[in-house]
């Protein structure tokens, strides 16, 4: 084997090792600027691992130590499965009905798998509890606590075991509620005692109740038939004890109907093959996903690129006159590449590795935190080394691509200029605007092209990367050109801009850092933006904002007790009664009221409905309360027309009629059958719908209800404190309230739109990483360029100029490079942020506005100018003033 080409990067290696070692402050900026990113994807990578738990994992959370758990499916017939039948592809699902040879209690099971096993009933689903409010719902397990086929299900934090099926244990979150240990828990007739505070190994956060089996039962109405409180999910479920439980066996179960999680299967499944055709996965890999996922790796790539490559510049120059050295010795132009790269690769790898360790280390730091805002338990501490080998490869290629353009220019350097002391960079190409300008062009016309397409996500995507490019070819003549026009500027502001030009190596790379940055900051802002504004457009409001409602959707509801312990919690609100005909009649029935004109015309509003279950609203003297917004004359119109006894009709568009048929049916609920019984013509005026819930179609006088052969009855009771708007506490507790008077009762609070907290949190978290890396940017070049300056600045220092001028020159090169970089990335940044604004706001059914968009411009105005005018205020006050009289070179 010829070792040769590998022994010619030993001397470029050496020197670049002594090089790193030589100039320490340097090299550890840029193993910062790539491990910083390396050790954010190590964290992100190791958390995802770390939560995501496989089936494997999640085995002793499900089954605890038993070998398999079984449920007798209630729809029947021979049933199909994948190897875990709780995953999304593996969920049963019965492909022929009938009751043939479907097993109906566990020992049908237990003929089938054969041998001596131990089954545990094990019951879960939901309950109804009362608290210190009055009644909650939670979720509830009852079976055999003390079997050992249990242990992992739940871990018991306080108290003891129950010892009888009259005790019972808590998680947290009932506790928060209201009866603790040694209380009792009241489930409808039963007082139960708590005896143990538990926490399920799956999840956190919802209330739970840990039960021995029966203790949910009760005495039926005959005083014989036990009634249990537990409404469980899905059929009878039993964990099942002995040996291993196979795939054959698995399917002779579920060809008795019977689904089976088993361990065996789990942890070491057969081949895809052995799957029946149902249940076999597509197989397919989501180019969506894929092509995303790419496009992030190719930004976050050119992100690192840019802003360590001003860092390896700088090193090139200070390495220039070594390299001369070794070209005056007959070494050629590659040994002079082969330095500056063996210095991406050494400090590559050791910023990838640094970046690994340290995204370990900080993964398993942060993991309380995330688990603390997760419902979901993590599984164990999970380290992907395969993943975290390609993330160490990311931070080498990064640092490889950083040095490759200071290591090809370092190869075309005069030797002779060099080694007579004079330096400067050379012209800027006249090919590289002109390309830059084609990809610009090329980036705008794919992000059209995009917006117009049904889905063309991925199109904008990567049209954004091609502008991005684009952009990065066009910011030296963009560099050149502020150097220019800086003739009339202050000697501070005009001394940063020139030399910014004049060494546009270390200088190109920076501003173009940062206006990437601010372009993916600009891009995600208006596409999240634009997102919510179609969520607020596209919120549809119950009640006024501030208003809360009562309702009751019983056929004898007890509306003065349910008034009452509304009134109890909020004495200052005003309540008033809300009537109409409710779609339910209490006989099984459905009612149906259609509205049309007399000439035929039936659809009046695109939508409506509410909580109140209201078919029609009753009002006689004026509009009722839970009426949409309307123009003044319009409810005075309204309220002339109810008081003469006619009815009110709600249209989204103006109609010119004066009266409305309104026809009643209606429809069993048990046998579909629809039967007409009234149609009448009354004097009608149409209102159009300005804005607001609508709850009804319509508004029907007391009269015209009469007539109809409607019985109104009271929908709701609606409270309002004016400004002040109920608390999610007191609403909880009033919820709870009613609930205990009435199981059919709610009470609801309308806020208006709220903006998610995961919406928020992704804003700031653009914000601050925006900023960080544009002051990370900005910082980075400043500092260098104040460190290769020093002959220039020490010059001006001896003709005379003052000490502020340094930290002048400082401050404007930030403000050159931050500001430079924010205009161009924000003005790039817009077009793919404008354009996905198209398919990401396009309404699923056709109904709404077609397009939303919305520039959130303190978010611009903080990044495009806040930032780098703080990034130069901060520069202009932490740099030196004074520096040592050193020789100039020119």
């Amino acid at each position: 084997m010829n070792w040769r080409p590998v022994r010619s990067w030993r001397l470029p290696l050496r020197i670049a090792a002594r090089d790193a070692r030589r100039a320490r402050s340097r090299s550890i900026l840029v193993l910062v600027m790539i491990a910083l990113p390396v050790t954010a994807v190590t964290i992100a990578d190791t958390l995802y691992s770390t939560q995501d738990l496989s089936g494997v994992e999640g085995l002793d959370r499900r089954l605890g130590t038993s070998a398999a758990k079984v449920e007798l499916v209630d729809y029947g017939g021979v049933i199909v499965q994948g190897f875990d039948p709780d995953s999304n592809s593996g969920h049963p699902q019965a492909i022929a009905q009938g009751r043939g040879n479907v097993v109906k209690d566990v020992s049908g099971v237990q003929a089938v798998l054969g041998g001596d096993r131990t089954a545990v009933p094990y019951r879960y689903g939901g309950l109804k509890f009362e608290t210190d409010a009055g009644l909650s719902y939670g979720e509830a397990i009852e079976t055999d606590l003390r079997s050992p086929l249990v242990d992992g299900i739940f871990t018991l934090n306080e108290g003891r075991l129950p010892q009888n099926s009259q005790e019972v244990l808590v998680n947290s979150a009932v506790t928060e509620r209201g009866p603790g240990l040694g209380d009792q828990l009241v489930v409808g007739t039963l007082s139960l005692d708590i005896v143990g505070i538990a926490e399920s190994t799956s999840s956190t956060g919802s209330e739970r109740v840990f039960a021995p089996l029966g203790a949910f039962e009760a005495a039926g109405a005959d005083g014989t038939k036990a009634v249990s409180a537990l409404e469980t999910y899905g059929g009878k479920q039993f964990l099942i004890g002995g040996g291993p439980v196979s795939w054959d066996q698995v399917r002779a179960l579920n060809a008795v109907g019977v689904a089976v999680t088993s361990r065996a299967v789990i942890s070491d499944p057969p081949p895809t093959s052995e799957l029946p055709e149902e249940a076999r996965p597509s197989g397919s890999i989501d180019s969506a996903s894929l092509t995303v996922l790419v496009l992030l790796v190719v930004m976050v790539l050119i992100e690192v690129v840019l802003l360590a490559g001003p860092a390896f510049a700088v090193g090139a120059r200070r390495q220039t006159r070594t390299l001369a050295l070794i070209g005056a010795a007959g070494g050629s132009p590659t040994v002079a590449r082969r330095v500056i790269l063996s210095t991406g690769i050494v400090l590559g790898t050791l910023g990838g590795g640094i970046g690994v360790l340290m995204g370990i280390v900080g993964a398993w730091v942060l993991m309380p935190l995330f688990q603390r805002l997760s419902d979901q338990r993590f599984g164990p501490y999970d380290v992907t080394w395969t993943h975290l080998l390609g993330v160490g490869v990311f931070g080498l290629v990064s640092a490889l691509l950083a040095a490759a353009v200071p290591a090809w220019i370092a190869s075309r350097q005069d030797v002779v200029a060099i080694l007579g002391g004079r330096r400067g960079d050379t012209r800027a190409s006249r090919r590289s605007p002109i390309l830059g300008l084609a990809l610009v062009g090329a980036g705008v016309t794919g992000a059209v092209f995009g917006a117009k397409a049904v889905d063309g996500s991925i199109l904008i995507a990567g049209s954004a990367i091609v502008s991005v490019l684009g952009m990065i070819l066009l910011v030296p003549l963009v560099v050149v050109g502020v150097a220019r026009a800086s003739r009339r500027l202050p000697l501070a502001m005009r001394f940063a801009a020139r030399d910014a030009a004049l060494h546009r190596t270390r200088t190109v790379p920076a501003v173009a850092a940062v206006a990437a940055t601010v372009a993916g900051v600009v891009a995600l802002g208006i596409a999240i933006s634009s997102d919510e504004a179609q969520n607020r457009g596209d919120y549809q409001p119950r009640l006024a904002t501030g208003q809360a409602a009562l309702s009751d959707y019983g056929s004898d509801a007890p509306w003065g007790q349910l008034k009452s312990a509304v009134e109890q919690r909020l004495p200052e609100a005003s309540p008033t009664t809300l009537r109409g005909v409710s779609y339910e009649t209490g006989r099984d029935e459905y009612i149906e009221v259609r509205l049309r004109t007399p000439g035929g015309r039936q659809q009046f509003l695109s939508q409506w409905g509410g909580y109140s279950n209201a078919a029609m609203l009753v009002g006689d003297d004026s509009l009722p309360p839970a009426s949409p917004q309307t123009s003044a004359a319009d409810r005075a119109a309204a309220t002339e027309v109810l008081r003469s006894g006619g009815v009110v009709v709600f249209t989204d568009k103006p109609v010119r009629a004066d009266k409305v048929v309104v026809a009643v049916n209606t429809s069993d609920n048990t046998t579909a059958k629809r039967t007409d019984r009234l149609r009448e013509t009354f004097p009608a005026v149409y209102l159009q719908v300005l804005g607001g819930p609508v709850e009804a179609p319509g508004v029907l006088s007391e009269q015209a209800t009469r007539a109809l052969g409607l019985t109104p009855a009271i929908l709701q009771l609606m409270f309002d404190q004016g400004a002040t708007v109920v608390d999610k506490g007191t609403e909880q507790d009033i919820a709870e309230a009613v609930a205990a008077i009435s199981t059919e009762a709610s009470f609801y609070v309308e806020r208006g739109y709220q903006t998610p907290d995961s919406t928020v949190i992704v804003q700031l978290i653009l914000a601050g990483l925006g900023g960080v890396l544009m002051l990370g940017g900005t910082l980075t070049a400043t500092f260098l360029a104040l460190s290769d300056a020093r002959p220039d600045l020490a010059t001006l220092s001896a003709v005379g100029a003052s000490p502020r001028t340094r930290r002048r020159v400082a401050a404007g090169y930030a403000l050159v490079v931050g500001l430079v970089g924010a205009l161009l990335g924000a003005l790039i940044g817009a077009i793919p942020g404008i354009a996905i604004s198209y398919p990401l706001t396009a309404p699923y059914d056709g109904s709404g506005s077609s397009h939303y968009l919305n520039i959130p411009w303190l978010l611009l105005i903080g990044v495009v100018v806040g930032l780098p005018l703080f990034t130069s205020a901060l520069v202009g006050l932490t740099a030196r003033s004074r520096l040592p009289l050193v020789a100039r070179l020119d």
